[in-house]
């Protein structure tokens, strides 16, 4: 019997000694967050997780690293390249904010990088080549291990392009799939800066249907741009995984391959906090990231008497009290019945107590001013039912609605008031706006269809600069939700 137990315990060995542990490290949508914020976050906290990693890894990023604080705003994003070119990122995707500099801000960050910028569906708009510095993919060996990456760009760039040229990213990722497999890597990687939460009921995505179409050719997905949390998603037998933002989290995918075959055994994610309590800082790293910092933005301008979240904490409620802070805001500069703001324009919440130029500036990055326009209660009607869609795209103030998503992600039972008033479509209704959302940008394709001159600038100041205005009166107080109501 002992035999037969030694024999058994020498061929599970043996087995065992065929597998092969590599590790993927995600981040994505880190807009420059380079510092913790509350005791969380920052790219130290990050470098001390990868200080304590043991099996061989690689770093990737899923993109929009480039703008979203003072110091990627004034270095037009290369502050963002030399911190991961220390931390020593492997690759990155590029996201719709890679081109917040446009194209020469987008050129000048590919001269820098250390690390591949991947990205199968951007070319140069005049040869139809893949530009100097980026890659549609690239194999890396971790121990051993073939692991390809294949980087997928988002479509929508933040600032016109004219010498680089976005494509379809499915069809582009397929292409770059034939060539990857004749190179036989054992690991697959699809690194997107897309987001799994845009496949829904009757509106699919490419994201969905890489785990529709793709099953057995993919291993893992890492995707990001909505700033969403999946860990283990499945789909087609694919893990799917993102890392949410701002240096908040970081995604550990951990694969285990079989050492004969090349085969992936098994992939499992994991979301690791960076609170700095519990994985601490690395000290080069924190140093080196000071050393980036910039300069007068971290004074006190005035105080929030309670916190201003990002997210509401009432169920049914789709509005947050920073974004109707915002909306109130631009209401407060530029009169009107209407006034609008993209959610997506705040990138974070408030805290309590002493807010500084920089809490402003991480809120609100962009340079985007207050316009006003003459709209028909048809078009604001349009306008909210397309800002409800995927998601609560759009805060008001001097609007408020109610109204249910069916299943299939469709809006009905819509009622709007303005004022206090049920909506009039045939009415005219005066409406102030950021000039992101008047030109066009993701959450105002409708503006693009008002008659020319129709919208019209309404100050010199910046969105920053009202926000910043908001201080000048005594504390700011943050304003309730219940402006949108989802039954």
């Amino acid at each position: 019997m002992k035999k037969l137990l030694l024999l058994l315990g020498f061929f599970f060995l043996g087995t065992l000694s065929f597998a092969k542990t590599v590790v993927l490290y995600h981040t994505s949508d880190t807009h420059g967050f380079f510092y913790p914020k509350n005791g969380q976050g920052g790219a130290a906290a990050l470098a001390a997780v990868l200080d304590k990693e043991t099996h061989p890894y690689l770093l990737l990023d899923g993109g929009d690293f480039a703008e979203g604080t003072v110091e990627t705003q004034r270095s037009s994003g290369l502050k963002a390249v030399k911190l991961m070119n220390r931390l020593g990122y492997d690759a990155a995707a590029v996201g719709n904010h890679e081109f917040a500099f446009k194209d020469e801000g987008f050129s000048a960050m590919l001269k820098k990088a250390d690390f591949a910028i991947l990205a199968a569906n951007l070319t140069d708009a005049r040869t139809g080549e893949y530009p100097k510095g980026v890659l549609p993919y690239k194999i890396f060996k971790v121990d051993g291990v073939k692991v390809a990456v294949i980087g997928l760009a988002n479509q929508n760039p933040t600032k016109k392009i004219q010498q680089y040229k976005l494509s379809k990213p499915f069809p582009a990722l397929k292409k770059a799939l034939e060539e990857v497999s004749a190179k036989k890597p054992n690991v697959v990687v699809v690194l997107a800066h897309d987001s799994l939460a845009d496949d829904r009921p009757g509106q699919p995505h490419y994201m969905g249907d890489i785990g529709r179409q793709l099953s057995g050719r993919v291993d893992v997905v890492l995707g990001g741009h909505a700033h969403k949390i999946f860990q283990n998603e499945r789909r087609g037998g694919i893990l799917f995984a993102e890392s949410g933002s701002n240096f908040q989290y970081v995604t550990k995918v951990t694969l285990e391959t079989d050492d004969k075959t090349g085969k992936v055994l098994s992939a499992e994610s994991e979301l690791i906090s960076l609170d700095i309590a519990q994985t601490g800082e690395d000290a080069k790293i924190k140093k080196y990231a000071e050393s980036l910092r910039e300069p007068g933005v971290d004074e006190v301008i005035g105080q929030a008497s309670a916190a201003l979240e990002k997210r509401t904490q009432t169920p049914g409620h789709m509005d947050s009290p920073v974004d109707n802070w915002v909306a109130d805001a631009t209401c407060r500069y530029a009169p009107a019945d209407v006034c609008i703001h993209n959610t997506g324009g705040a990138r974070v919440g408030l805290p309590k107590g002493d807010i500084t130029r920089r809490d402003i500036i991480d809120l609100y990055p962009f340079d985007n001013t207050v316009v006003t326009a003459q709209v028909s209660g048809a078009f604001l009607k349009k306008l909210v039912e397309g800002g409800l869609i995927p998601w609560n795209r759009l805060a008001y103030s001097g609007l408020t609605m109610t109204y249910h998503k069916t299943k299939n992600g469709k809006i009905k039972n819509l009622t709007i008031w303005v004022r206090g008033q049920r909506l009039q479509e045939d009415k005219q209704y005066t409406v102030s706006v950021n000039s992101y959302v008047a030109g066009g940008g993701s959450e105002g394709k409708l503006f693009k269809t008002l008659p020319e001159g129709s919208i019209r600038p309404a100050g010199t100041q910046t969105m920053r600069q009202v926000l910043e205005n908001e201080f000048r009166n005594g504390a700011v107080l943050p304003p309730s939700s219940g402006r949108t109501i989802e039954r």
